[in-house]
């Protein structure tokens, strides 16, 4: 099944791979408003945003840059994910003594294959597999950082900057916008789909680990029996470096629509809520789920609208029907009759005319936001009359401008040529015979 899904969610992401965006839906927003400092929901069925909030402002990316580490790693080593190997070494642990980092208890000396390096940074955020990838990509972190930025601004990204491979560091930034872009390119891949998508996972017996040992998911959406849980939600990564804000990026799938969410510094009361950036992710995508859905804009089977036809006996007008049905996002609540319909036609239409024929377009938009176009097209045959036809084009000849050019260019040439005559002939009637003498 997670297959399945994430071989869908492949071909969708790549038919719109850097492809921006449509704007957010105006006049529809939360009745509450987030702490999250950016924020930024997609759908990804429509490529519409229905929510945002400073979107391109440039906030600390902590734990989310692990989200570049392991899309670096899958792009390059997909098919290496059970037999090629990282190591922890002592150089490692010594960058993270004392720093309080999340870890996922890969220990000096222990060889880690690359797919259990993805499962330590995606479920507890294991700094140090964020670490061990780096240096197995690029030998050192400084390559590795070089190569993770190279990345950013091949996806897009506009304000993104990595300084290190897990984001201990602050000068790890990012924006709403660009850890959707990230995510995006992230869930093509089946591995990421599956580990993120896990809520615990046993890390294997290694030579300082007689015995397999759990790692749990910080993304506590997935953990039934929690607060957070939502059956929606798919996976996720979590992200923090002060007790005062938590960033999460997400992706939810509920009766076939799939979202992806960024929240970016979310806050709270730790006393009151741990993990912030989960609670205000469940209540936004409650409300996206409520508040939109997939559904027909358009009605294939009936007229949009008419127009008049020229040369035919048969009929004065002839109706026209949209091309496509052009699923789309919609609110829930009224649908596709709260689109605005803007026709791009010619005054009139002339036969002959097959049905099918594409004669123009029709654009829908909400509150000025445009949805998409699509194709007007004849909804009958309409045959020319020749006899009509012809008798048409005489007397639009006939009341032409060009025919009147014509005719007055012709008056003009006759009169003077009638002027010309006479002058003649006055000319001749004053020389008269001469008289003899």
């Amino acid at each position: 099944m997670k297959k399945r899904f994430a071989g869908f969610l492949a071909v969708l992401v790549i038919a719109v791979t850097l492809a921006l965006p449509a704007s957010a839906m105006q006049g529809y927003t939360p009745d509450f408003e987030p702490t999250a400092e950016g924020a930024y929901i997609v759908n990804l069925d429509t490529n519409i945003v229905v929510y945002q909030k400073d979107s391109e402002k440039q906030l600390t990316a902590a734990s989310l840059t692990k989200m570049m580490t392991m899309l670096l790693l899958l792009k390059n080593y997909q098919d290496q994910l059970d037999t090629a190997t990282g190591e922890m070494t002592r150089a490692i642990d010594d960058i993270l003594y004392g720093t309080g980092a999340s870890l996922a208890d890969i220990r000096p000396g222990e060889s880690v294959t690359l797919r259990n390096l993805l499962y330590a940074m995606e479920l507890p955020s294991g700094n140090e597999a964020a670490y061990i990838a780096a240096f197995f990509m690029g030998g050192t972190v400084e390559n590795f950082v070089a190569m993770m930025n190279e990345e950013a601004k091949a996806l897009g990204c506009t304000g993104t900057v990595f300084t290190d491979p897990c984001g201990l560091d602050t000068g790890n930034v990012t924006t709403a916008r660009d850890a959707y872009l990230i995510l995006r390119a992230l869930i093509q891949y089946d591995a990421f789909v599956e580990i993120a998508g896990t809520s615990s996972y046993w890390m294997p017996a290694n030579t300082q680990h007689p015995e397999p040992y759990i790692i749990l998911s910080s993304n506590k959406m997935l953990t039934q029996g929690t607060t957070y849980y939502r059956s929606y939600t798919q996976g996720g990564k979590t992200g923090s470096l002060s007790e005062g804000w938590q960033n999460f990026a997400s992706w939810h799938t509920q009766n076939g629509e799939t979202y992806i969410s960024v929240l970016l510094h979310s806050s709270a009361d730790q006393e009151v809520d741990p993990r912030p950036a989960l609670t205000e992710t469940g209540t936004l995508m409650d409300w996206v789920f409520q508040t939109f859905t997939i559904q027909s804009a358009l009605d294939t089977t009936r007229p949009i609208t008419e127009r008049p036809i020229r040369y035919s006996t048969e009929t004065d007008t002839i109706m026209l029907y949209p091309a496509d049905d052009m699923m789309t996002l919609l609110p829930a609540d009224g649908g596709a009759a709260l689109t605005e319909q803007t026709f791009s036609l010619p005054e009139y239409l002339t036969a002959p005319i097959e049905q099918g024929d594409v004669v123009g377009t029709v654009t829908l938009s909400i509150n000025g936001e445009k949805l998409g176009t699509v194709d007007l097209i004849a909804g009958s045959t309409v045959a020319r009359n020749q006899v009509l036809y012809t008798l048409t084009k005489v007397g639009e000849f006939f009341s032409g401008t060009y025919f009147k050019v014509v005719v007055i260019l012709t008056m003009i040439v006759v009169a003077v040529y009638a002027f010309v005559w006479v002058c003649a002939i006055l000319i001749e009637g004053n020389r008269g015979p001469k008289r003899r003498q």
